[in-house]
């Protein structure tokens, strides 16, 4: 069974970082690629950053030059560090696998960006 887990989100002021992790069960996660989107309420999801199997990044345009996706095929985990975060950075958070199998999503993190 496949299983992804994010955490790390939070409340954070903007200006503020914060750090998501990801960490992926029941799948060969080093052969994947993964990706990050997120949800804000009343909106679609969209792709905020997208990692292949050997590393390659890409990221939506609002969050180049912020946003750093990495991944720790030896640990299973896919991160998403968040800087100069802004308020319309808020919304729920999660992470996808995707395998020839299918694609996997976790629960999501929430991350409010708010003074």
């Amino acid at each position: 069974q496949v299983q992804l887990v994010e955490s790390g989100g939070g409340l954070v002021q903007p200006g503020g970082s914060l750090r998501l992790s990801c960490a992926a069960s029941g799948i060969r996660f080093s052969s994947n690629s993964l990706g990050w989107y997120r949800q804000a309420p009343g909106a679609e999801r969209e792709l905020v950053a997208h990692i292949s199997s050997i590393g390659n990044t890409n990221y939506a345009d609002s969050v180049k030059g912020r946003f750093t996706i990495s991944r720790d095929n030896a640990k299973n985990t896919v991160y998403l560090q968040m800087n100069s975060l802004k308020p319309e950075d808020s919304g729920v958070y999660y992470c996808a696998i995707f395998s020839m199998t299918g694609t996997y999503w976790g629960k999501g993190t929430l991350v409010t960006v708010s003074s």
